[in-house]
């Protein structure tokens, strides 16, 4: 006797319950890499506990001279590389993590994985040009004079932005069995671990190295030899009045809509791979080079031009 087989509706409908339920035990597994709360808690005063009594350092205290906290204080490393994982699925947990950091909201962070081809020209530009200027779009005030022939009704907050390179770090180790391979910065091939420091210009003009930066971004270099992936990591920073009040909207500096623009404004100027409006002068590549080779040819309109995203 010849059984009926399932209909075209059917076999669909199995086809994405199974490919739900593979989905969802990818995730599972992912998410099983990183550290929860009550294991970083234990870990924490474990270490300290032993730290006090027998003098030893703790096990993942950070050895070079960076002062930017280690990816490993974020993922744990060593667990991610005991099976496969692609540069995908890697991405994928770091989005995960930061959204169960700030209960789902994805507030207080912003995060992306990128191809190492496109932070490699991302890092060569900004070695040229370490430093630049990028404008935030504001709404006109209410009580604004009336505008005259040819202003645009849209203000600009400019932020000052500066690149910083630290030390390399090291390539993690994919194979635990030999405890006598301890990888190194001197030996690594990953490119330097690179941060981003938006701030304010009018606060950086008055305050200069002492002016508190809006948005941290760090680029994590650690995974770039292993999986081709840079991971980074905009923090944006707590406003003093109101760091412990965790429901208040607005306890950060810097809006989630305006990090994610400035973040979108550094991949603009250092990507190269737009050029703006038609005109030649207002390109995002040619405002860059201007800004640190011709400064006396530097237009504020050529910046905004080049600045604009649907160019």
């Amino acid at each position: 006797m010849v059984r009926a087989g399932l209909s075209v509706e059917e076999l669909r409908a199995k086809g994405k319950e199974e490919a739900a339920k593979k989905k969802a035990e990818e995730r599972k597994a992912l998410e099983a890499t990183l550290p929860t709360k009550e294991t970083q808690s234990k870990e924490s005063s474990s270490s300290s506990t032993s730290h006090k009594t027998s003098g030893q350092v703790p096990p993942k205290e950070r050895k070079d001279s960076s002062p930017v906290k280690p990816l490993s204080n974020i993922l744990n490393v060593e667990r991610v590389l005991s099976s496969p994982h692609t540069a995908e699925q890697i991405g994928a947990l770091w989005t995960a993590y930061h959204a169960a950091s700030s209960g789902g909201t994805g507030r207080g962070f912003v995060c992306a994985s990128v191809p190492l081809d496109l932070y490699k020209k991302m890092e060569g530009v900004s070695q040229q040009y370490p430093a630049f200027v990028v404008p935030l779009p504001r709404p006109r005030p209410a009580g604004a004079e009336p505008l005259k022939e040819g202003e645009s009704d849209t203000a600009y907050e400019f932020y000052f932005m500066q690149w910083s390179f630290h030390e390399k770090p090291p390539v993690p180790k994919t194979d635990q069995s030999n405890p006598f391979d301890i990888p190194t910065s001197a030996s690594s091939t990953n490119p330097p671990l690179a941060t981003v420091l938006f701030t304010p210009l009018q606060e950086f003009k008055s305050r200069q190295t002492f002016a508190t930066p809006y948005l941290i971004t760090t680029f994590y270099t650690d995974l770039a030899t292993t999986h081709g992936t840079v991971l980074m990591r905009g923090e944006i920073t707590p406003s003093a009045a109101s760091a412990n009040v965790e429901a208040a909207p607005d306890r950060y500096l810097l809006s989630q809509e305006d990090a994610q623009m400035l973040v979108m404004m550094l991949q603009r100027f250092y990507l190269w791979n737009v050029e703006g409006n038609g005109d030649a002068e207002a390109s995002p590549s040619k405002v860059l080079q201007t800004f640190h080779e011709k400064p006396e040819d530097f237009k504020w309109e050529n910046l905004v031009k080049a600045s604009t995203l649907t160019a």
